[in-house]
């Protein structure tokens, strides 16, 4: 697949009036990252965010297929039980004709229960709705009538339309080890975004479900992103994009109450010694582009299966020259070597 990029998330930055950059904006990172050469590109999803954190992946993946030509297309993921299983379907469907058979489907749980109520789903039945998800979509895209009648969805005798062209390739995300054993039954991979000792385990997860169920784990994708930052140094890339950092991952804690803000979004507080290891606490690297290089194929080679890598390196603070020179130097130094 090649190094991903991502993940594309249109949101304001505090003060702006509008989404309109927001989302020109993601539609030319995205062909930035195809003219650069970057393997996939990634969008992700929340819902009711004050500062308008992309909640409809497939449409703005349907916008991205027309803009570009050749690079893969991933979700990343969206929220699956929050949506009717037919409608995401065809939506999926659509984008994978469209693209001319680029999409990646990657399909999450969610966490917010304040998304789960504004969407109308059951956050007590999340799982089951995932696996009835997983069941329901590879026969809607066989284009021929079937049923389906299950604890979350009870389905009439349909014919999902229009069919695709290719088999859509599906990946959970989630760190829970229900969610990685799920992936290792109903899905094509997992997308994973832990720090390397957890996401070995997560690895180990999938390999003990393919055993247990006789799956060959040769069928399944596991793709790893990570923030990846570049520079001189590990403290001269934390030390760039520290601010940046720090905003996305204080936005996360503050969804919730977002909701019922008015706008426009504020600026996040000022960051504060105290808060460095949790903006470290994902899975993070920072250095050379050596060093990510290591870093990455270390990874590869401990967990004994051919990872794809995702630099979750898109920051919504950062301004758009910036965020073009960490590509190109991801681009450059990294992608070539993973």
């Amino acid at each position: 697949m090649g190094l991903g990029f991502g993940l594309l998330s249109a949101q304001l930055r505090p003060g702006e009036p509008d989404w309109t950059r927001a989302y020109d904006e993601t539609v030319r990172l995205a062909v930035e990252a195809e003219r650069l050469g970057f393997g996939s590109v990634w969008t992700t999803e929340h819902h009711f965010v004050d500062d308008g954190y992309m909640p409809s992946l497939l449409v703005v993946s349907a916008a991205l297929a027309q803009a570009t030509s050749r690079i893969g297309i991933g979700t990343g993921v969206v929220l699956a039980p929050m949506h009717h299983p037919l409608r995401l379907a065809e939506d999926a469907a659509t984008v994978q004709l469209l693209s001319h058979g680029r999409l990646i489907l990657g399909l999450g749980l969610g966490w917010s229960e304040t998304e789960y109520a504004g969407m109308g789903a059951d956050p007590r039945r999340r799982g089951a709705a995932m696996d009835e998800i997983l069941e329901i979509l590879p026969q809607a895209w066989t284009g021929e009538p079937f049923t389906h009648a299950g604890r979350v969805h009870d389905l009439p005798t349909l014919g999902v339309r229009p069919r695709p062209s290719v088999k859509i390739p599906v990946v959970v995300g989630g760190g829970a080890e229900p969610a990685i054993r799920r992936a290792a039954r109903l899905a094509d991979g997992i997308f994973a975004n832990a720090p390397a000792d957890r996401f070995l385990e997560q690895v180990r997860w999938v390999l003990d479900e393919c055993e247990h169920i006789g799956r060959d784990p040769a069928t399944l994708r596991f793709i790893h992103y990570s923030v990846l930052l570049p520079g001189t140094s590990r403290e001269d890339a934390l030390r760039r994009h520290r601010d940046a950092l720090w905003a996305m991952q204080w936005k996360y804690s503050d969804m919730e109450a977002s909701a019922t803000r008015p706008l426009p979004p504020p600026a996040p507080p000022a960051f504060a010694r105290e808060d460095v290891e949790l903006v470290k606490g994902r899975a993070t690297y920072a250095g050379t582009p050596e060093a990510l290089v290591e870093a990455l194929l270390d990874l590869r080679r401990r967990a004994g299966v051919p990872v794809e890598f995702v630099a979750r390196s898109y920051l919504p603070a950062l301004e758009l020259g910036v965020q073009l020179e960490v590509m190109a130097q991801l681009a450059e130094g990294v992608a070539p070597h993973v």
